[in-house]
This record gives C-alpha cells, structure tokens and sequence, in this order.
C-alpha cells in the first residue's frame, strides 16, 4: 500500500524553476487546501512571498505522501491539500 501511495503521488509533481533555479539549501514549504476536490482554494499561497527577495529559487507542488495520506481522511468532506515548496 505504501509503495502504491509513493507511486501515484510522483504523479502529481510540478517543478518550475525561477532564473538559475536554486541556488542553495534553503527550502519553507506550506500547505494548500482546496474544497470541491481541488475546485475551490482555502487558503492563498504564493510562492513568490516564500521566496523573499531570492533571484533564483524552485518553486515544487506536489502532492506529497503526507497529502495523500491527509487525503483519504478529508476527501470524503471534499477537502484536499496538496504541498508547495520553495527552494532558495
């Protein structure tokens, strides 16, 4: 079950990658929900405010084991995260 779980969340990665792309280790990530099954966003999360005054950075969304997991509890009440992660 674990290793399907891992499996179908590579699936949903989303790279985009900012001038040079990043530079360094330094990483903050945030969790976005949404209702309606990815239709309707909770919550507002911008990747260039996490990046700060960074030139180069990657910005990563992606639904991460921990969001599939929180997934199969919240999905009957249509809620989904999915994760955003912003490398410096």
């Amino acid at each position: 079950m674990l290793g399907v779980m891992f499996f179908f969340a590579s699936c949903a990665t989303h790279v985009h990658t900012v001038g040079s792309g990043a530079q360094g280790n330094t990483s903050m990530e945030e969790r976005q929900w949404f209702v309606l099954w990815g239709l309707v966003p909770l919550n507002d999360v911008d990747s260039r405010e996490m990046a700060g005054d960074a030139q180069n950075y990657t910005i990563t969304t992606e639904q991460a084991p921990l969001d599939v997991i929180i997934n199969i509890f919240t999905t009957y009440v249509t809620v989904v995260s999915r994760t955003v992660t912003v490398e410096k």
